[in-house]
Order: structure tokens, then sequence, then C-alpha cells
């Protein structure tokens, strides 16, 4: 049972003193935790109990306490004040709204019966649970003096402030633990400059690279930790990187504007050396100009220098001329060859045709003898049949008497000359058996002679074709060329009448400076 519980309690119970509710807090928490103690006795100063804190201990008096517990507000007063016209009065004293649901909760005590420290612990109910709805941020005021007077720092009240309200014990807390933290992803991404030879090449895990990296830099082990998704630093240790970080890249934006920089002045110098240079060739060149032209020969070399190219031209033609010759000749070996295959064409088309005529013999030949073989089977078939019946009638007389013995050795001889007939009609139809096969093997290889020449005619007529579409290409070339030795004619034509002008004006260009050069002797 906690203070306010034990107050309450007292409040409600009759002939209760400050005597009996110090009795009670003894019995109930004195000796049962550490917290709650009993103070010494100490002149001035009077104190029935008190509690540590983390910022100190603090002494409590109880005098009093339970009448000013048992001095409620009135409803009566409560509602009035609720009702009136200042907005803060109003909302002060505002009466709480039912929860929903209804008759579900408690009902809420009259004020005739609801004291302070109940009024105060149902305060701090709601405080606790809308505190562990929400993540509050708590905004601490440090009063820097009691004067309240600008610029005056009392630097005791400060530190007694900040010691009371825990920023001491949380900053001694945040120091012993790992404050900081950053997820591997954010750390590889930012952090990687500080090691870049220490990462791995390609794709690494975020938690690979931030161990390779702080293991590069030499960090004390107990300064960070790797978790499963972040990595954990003590205070300072992040500011430290950013430090190094913020070093390397003005290491790395410094050299990059130094290259940049000389590659500029590289490019200025180098344009200023092309200018002079430049300039130097301009110079001279108009040094030379301001030297050559009034001078006579460099006249005459500007309107002699364009008539050299009609050497050149003349080269030309005669280059063409003799390609002309030679696609000339080419065209007339292809209409020779073209001629010749035209011929070759036609022969083999009566070749073909004879040996088309010759298997049709050798056809008709075939069908004969196929004809006379199947007259000799049957023949044969005949006389089998024969043979078969004489020698049953030899075998139904043969109990006959002597005097068919006559009879009996004609049949013989009769029978003999029969099986000659049978074995000369075998012979003659294994001859003409091998007289079959014989055509056979000639009609075979006649069809291939037939297809050999098939593809030599069809090679032929495609090469014909293409004698003619280079006949024709020849032809048209040919014409092209001819074309072009018109025109190379007329422009022969044009120089050699710009040749007879040229050479009348070295004439008299050579008359004049020969004149010239008598006049100078004399």
């Amino acid at each position: 049972m906690g203070l306010f519980s034990t107050l309450e309690e007292e409040c409600i119970v009759p002939k209760a003193s400050d005597d009996t509710f110090k009795e009670k807090l003894y019995q109930a928490h004195l000796g049962k935790t550490p917290c709650f103690t009993k103070p010494k006795p100490v002149k001035g100063r009077e104190a029935h109990f008190e509690l540590k804190h983390y910022a100190g201990t603090v002494h409590y008096s109880i005098t009093g306490w339970l009448e000013k517990n048992k001095d409620p507000i009135n409803d009566c007063i409560v509602n009035l004040l609720s009702e009136s016209k200042e907005p803060l009065v109003a909302f002060l004293f505002k009466t709480p709204e039912e929860p929903k649901g209804g008759g579900g909760g408690k009902k809420k005590k009259g004020g005739a019966f609801q004291t302070i420290s109940s009024a105060h612990r149902e305060s701090l109910n709601k405080l606790m649970v809308n505190l562990n709805s929400t993540s509050p941020h708590f905004i601490r005021c440090i009063i820097p003096n009691e004067t309240k007077s600008p610029g005056v720092i009392d630097a005791d009240l400060v530190l007694n402030q900040l010691q009371c309200n825990g920023v001491l014990e949380g900053i001694r807390i945040c120091r012993k633990g790992f404050p900081n933290r950053i997820i591997y992803s954010e750390f590889k991404q930012r952090y990687t400059i500080l090691a870049p030879n220490a990462v791995p090449q390609g794709f690494a895990d975020g938690k690979i690279v931030a161990e390779k990296v702080l293991g590069s830099l030499s960090l004390d082990q107990n300064d960070y930790r790797l978790g499963i998704t972040k990595v954990f630093f003590k205070a300072g240790v992040l500011g430290g990187l950013e430090d190094m970080r913020d070093e390397a890249l003005t290491a790395i934006i410094s050299r990059f504007q130094a290259f940049i920089r000389g590659y500029l002045m590289r490019r200025n110098y180098k344009k200023l050396q092309d200018q002079r240079v430049a300039l130097s060739v301009i110079q001279r060149n108009i040094r030379k100009w301001l030297l050559l032209k009034n001078w006579h020969w460099w006249k005459l070399y500007l309107r002699v220098k364009p008539l050299l190219n009609v050497a050149r031209a003349e080269d030309e033609m005669k280059k063409k001329e003799e390609e002309f010759a030679k696609m000339k000749e080419d065209h007339e070996k292809l209409l020779k060859r073209y001629k010749e295959l035209e011929e070759q064409n036609v022969d083999l088309s009566r070749a073909k045709n004879d040996l088309t005529l010759e298997l049709a013999t050798y056809e008709d030949g075939q069908s004969e003898v196929e004809e006379k073989m199947a007259l000799m089977i049957t023949q044969k078939a005949e006389l089998d049949a024969q043979l078969k019946e004489m020698e049953d009638r030899l075998l139904d007389e043969e109990d006959a008497v002597s005097d068919l013995e006559g009879a009996k050795k004609k049949l013989m001889g009769e029978c003999d000359e029969l099986r000659k007939d049978v074995e000369d009609l075998e012979q003659a139809l294994a001859k003409a058996e091998t007289e079959k096969q014989s055509k056979d093997h000639q009609i075979s290889t006649l069809q291939g002679e037939m297809a050999q020449l098939d593809q030599q005619i069809a090679k032929l007529q495609k090469e014909k074709k293409n004698g003619e579409e280079n006949s024709k290409k020849l032809t048209e070339d040919l014409q092209a060329e001819e074309d072009k030795v018109n025109h190379l004619n007329k422009l022969k034509q044009k120089l050699e009448a710009n040749l007879d002008e040229v050479s009348s004006c070295i004439s008299y260009t050579y008359s004049v400076f020969f004149q010239f050069l008598k006049y100078l002797i004399s």
C-alpha cells in the first residue's frame, strides 16, 4: 500500500491523527524498502520520514496532512465554476464525460467524499496511462539564476537543477551505453569512403562492410557493437567518424579541384602556345607575301601554276584510254566466250536428243526381250506339264507287258529329247536374264549421263545468263566510258586551246625577258 492509499484510509477512519498516520507509515514501509527511512533528529527541522530519490534524500513532515487532505471542493462550487464566463476557469472545472457504454464503469465519487490525495492519484494514473500509450519527449527548463538577471549563470544552481531533473544521470547512462545507432546500409553508403581498400569488390553485405571499415580504422572494440540490423556506438564515436569523413571528403575534393585547375591551366597554356605559333606563321607568311607580291617571276608563277594541271589531266586521260582499251578487250573476250558457250549448248542439246532416242531404242529392245522371256516361261510351263503327264503315263504303264517295252524306250527317247529342250530353254532364259541385266546397267548408265548432261546444260544456261548480264553491264560501262572519253576529248580540246594561249603568253614573256636582259647587258 502506497503513501497516498494510507493517507486516504486514515482520512476515512474516525479519530485519526498525524501520529496514527505516522505509525501506519512506519509499520508499512520502515525496514521493508531502502527508499523509506526514519530521519535523524536535527535541531530546527521537523521531519517524520525521508525518501531517497536518485537526486538525493528528501525529508517530509506529515503535520496537517490529514486536515489538508479532508478539504474537498463542494459540488455546487464546482458546477458554478464550470459555468464561468472565463474560458480558463470553465476549462479547469469542466465536468468529465462519462465513459461510453454506460453503466459498466465505476461511478465517480461526489465532491464531498473525494479527497485531494485520491484526486491526485487519479490524475497520476491518467498521466501514466497517457505516457504509456505515447512516446513522450520531455523538455526541461533550467533557471540560470534566482534574480532573473540576463547573462548571469549560477553554476551551483544549474548543476543542482540538472541533478534533480535526472539529466546528469541520463547522460551517465548514455555514456556507459551505446546511444548512437545506424543501420548497416546507411553506414555502408556513408562511411565506406574512410576505408575503400578494405571493402571487398562487388556486392557485399552491410554488416561485413561495417566490420571491415571499423577494423581498418583501428577503433576500440568497446566503443562499438555490431547488432543484427544496426551498428551501435558510444557517445562521441559517431562524431569522430563524421570528422574523419569530412577530412576524407576534403582531401578528395582538394585533389579533384587541383586536377581540374591543372587541366584548365594546361589547356590554356596549350591554347596560348598554339596562338603564338599561329601568329608567328601568319607573320612569316605576311612578310613573305610582302616580299613576293611585286616580283614578276612570282606573278608569272601564279599565272602558270593553274596550267600545270593540264599535264595531270592528260595523264589521267591516257590512263582512262588504257582502261577503256582494256575493258573493250575484256568485253570482246566475254563475247567470244559467250559464243563458245552457245555452241557448246547446241552440241550438248543435240547429244541429249541422241541419247534420248538411244534410250527409247533400248527400252523398246528391253520390252521385246521381256516378251520373249514371258513366251519361253509359258513354253517351259507347258513342257513341264507335258513331262509330268508323260511321267504319270509311264508310271501307269510300268506294269504293262514286254510288248510295251519298245513303246517305253521310244517314250524314254522322247523324254530325253524333251529334257534337252528344257535345258536349252533354261540356257536361253539365263542368257535372256543376263542380257536384261546388261540392258538395265546400260539404261542406268545412260540415265546418269543424261543427269550429268542436264547439270552441264543448267550450268551453261547459268553461265549464259551471267554472260548476258556481264555483257549488258559491259555495254553500259562501255557507253559510260565513251561518254567519259567524249567529255575528256572536249576537255582536251579546251586544254589545248588554253595551252596554246599559255604557250603564246610564255613565248611573249621569254621575248620580253630576253629583251630586258639585252637591255641590262647593253
